[in-house]
């Protein structure tokens, strides 16, 4: 008996593993990661990527398995965090005694209902129809909130003190590193509930309904259906991102559910992939640091942003996700060492072609807006005058000698390329 217990329990422990391995390293990831990064500009990054990795989930949810291309998601996130914002006042005011935990909810229930009521009759068609309805309620809803001063705030928003709620297990939520373990929490649950939506029957109709809608019809299901529930979980999802995004900041204004915030959550989840579940986090990660470090260092951080979202969607549109996505083929093959030299190869004129490039923006962008006697600029450490050729020199030669060499280590990366993905003699024999 011992023995058949000890030979179920071997047999069993691969599948835990199996099953369970990734989430047991993703709570563990978010425990320890004040530790390695415990600096206030990391804390505050963190709990940005926390709130922007929901966010880009729930939109995931309409266009990466759905297939609802929305210019207007930012209403359910805008509203949810209006939402908590003032039930954040209300147990200030001892209207309700909630704790503070409990309030990204009440974000989630008026992202629901609204969705419910923008769903019923915008679900009806996808493609452009769909898209320019979308696109319309965000600019209703973005006007709406200079107008209804009550709710909105105006141009000023609403503001809340998150410290005011109860202390439960000697959580006041006054520093920051508290609020990191509260969006990390509820990143961890909602993270979890919408890949167990999207393994359900209806998540699997939904990927059929943005694939084959006929098709989908004819088996039974009404893609108008798949594409509601779909449509009212997302806004669920983003509502309670939005209420997170009220307590980690205290205040909520227009820009919050404005077009510029659904071109962010169109541009996270857009450059980290949208055909992986796993993609939108990594764009979440990747903006978030964009925006954080990037931004301390040049002012023109979102024009590479919009660089990289077109090269994004030119040359890889599966996104970031899907680049390393085409590697699990050749590391399966263990054939990844034949692509070190060649990547090493087309890697460092890039580098330099791209660094020559960053430059000349950088250049061109101090020569118009510096002060006409400021004529020095520093670029990673490096000072120089921009009215002198020999930068300008130095930039070109950079640009022109990675550009070269780039374009002619590209054949050759192609053909490493094609020879790590080629089936093996003993599989093609096979076959």
């Amino acid at each position: 008996m011992s023995e058949m217990s000890t030979t179920q329990s071997s047999a069993s422990s691969p599948s835990f593993v199996k099953r369970f391995g990734a989430w047991i390293f993703l709570a563990v990831l978010f425990i320890v990661l004040p530790f390695i990064f415990s600096s206030g500009i990391s804390v505050y990054t963190m709990n940005l990527m926390g709130i922007f990795i929901i966010f880009a989930l729930s939109y995931n949810m309409l266009l990466g398995q759905g297939g609802m291309l929305s210019f207007g998601h930012a209403v359910y996130f805008g509203l949810g965090g209006f939402m908590s914002v003032h039930f954040m006042n209300y147990i200030e005011y001892e209207v309700f005694v909630l704790p503070m935990f409990l309030v990204p909810i009440f974000g989630g229930i008026i992202g629901l209902i609204f969705a419910i009521i923008v769903g019923s009759f915008s679900t009806r068609r996808a493609g452009t129809v769909f898209a320019m309805i979308s696109l319309g309620i965000g600019e209703l809803i973005a006007a709406s909130s200079l107008i209804f001063v009550a709710f909105f705030g105006g141009e000023e928003g609403v503001s809340g003190d998150r410290t005011m709620g109860p202390n439960i297990l000697g959580f006041d939520f006054a520093q920051d590193i508290e609020v990191y373990y509260l969006i990390a929490a509820w990143a961890f649950i909602t993270i979890a509930l919408m890949y167990l939506f999207s393994r359900t029957p209806m998540g699997r109709m939904a990927n059929a309904v943005r694939d084959n809608e006929e098709r989908a019809e004819f088996v039974g299901y009404s893609m108008r259906k798949v594409r509601f529930i779909s449509f009212c979980a997302s806004g669920f999802f983003a509502g309670i991102a939005g209420g997170l995004f009220a307590i980690n900041f205290e205040i909520v204004t227009e820009e919050n559910l404005n077009a510029l915030t659904s071109g962010v959550v169109l541009l996270m989840a857009y450059i980290g992939g949208v055909g992986f579940f796993i993609g939108p986090i990594i764009g979440a990660v990747v903006f978030t640091l964009l925006q954080t470090l990037l931004s301390n260092y040049t002012e023109i951080w979102q024009l590479y942003v919009g660089i990289l979202f077109v090269l994004t969607v030119m040359y890889a549109p599966q996104g970031l996700t899907g680049i390393l996505a085409m590697h699990l083929p050749i590391i399966r093959m263990k054939r990844m060492s034949s692509l070190v030299v060649p990547y090493i190869r087309m890697g460092i004129p890039t580098i330099m072609l791209v660094g020559g490039l960053m430059s000349a923006l950088e250049m061109v962008h101090h020569l118009r807006a510096a002060p006409a006697d400021q004529t020095m600029m520093s670029l990673i450490g490096i000072e120089f005058d921009t009215h002198t050729f020999i930068p300008w020199i130095v930039v070109g030669a950079l640009i022109l000698v990675g550009g070269y060499f780039a374009k002619s280590q590209a054949p050759q990366l192609k053909e490493a390329w094609e020879e790590a993905h080629a089936p093996s003699n003993s599989e093609g024999g096979s076959v």
